[in-house]
C-alpha cells in the first residue's frame, strides 16, 4: 500500500529542499522554510503514529535526511524508520538486474 500524500505537493516539497540544500551556509527563505516544516512536521506525524512500521517512500526519506541531523539524531524511531527505508528500498537497476 502507497503512503498517502502530503498536504504539499512533491513539486513543491522537492523545490523547497533543492533552494534549502543551496542555501547552506545561509538563510533559507521563508516561503521554502514554511513549506518544508509543514512537510517535515506532518512526515513526524505520521512516522509516529507507526513508529515501527512505517515505510518511507524515496520523497519522504529525501525529506526526513534533510532533518536527521539536526532533529532526529539518536531518536531511537527516527533510526528504525530510517533502517526500514533502506531494508524496503527498491533502486533503479542497471540491464543486468543488479542495483546501480
Amino acid at each position: 500500500m502507497s503512503n498517502l500524500p502530503l498536504s504539499r505537493s512533491w513539486p513543491e516539497i522537492r523545490q523547497a529542499l533543492e533552494h534549502a540544500r543551496e542555501c547552506e551556509d545561509g538563510p533559507v527563505n521563508a516561503q521554502s522554510a514554511a513549506v518544508l516544516e509543514a512537510a517535515i512536521t506532518e512526515l513526524w506525524n505520521r512516522i509516529q503514529a507507526q513508529p515501527d512500521s512505517y515505510v518511507l517512500t524515496p520523497d519522504e526519506f529525501a525529506l526526513f535526511n534533510y532533518f536527521l541531523t539536526t532533529r532526529y539524531r539518536g531518536s531511537p524511531v527516527a533510526q528504525r524508520a530510517v533502517a526500514r527505508f533502506w531494508n524496503n528500498y527498491q533502486g533503479a537497476t542497471n540491464c543486468g538486474g543488479v542495483a546501480n
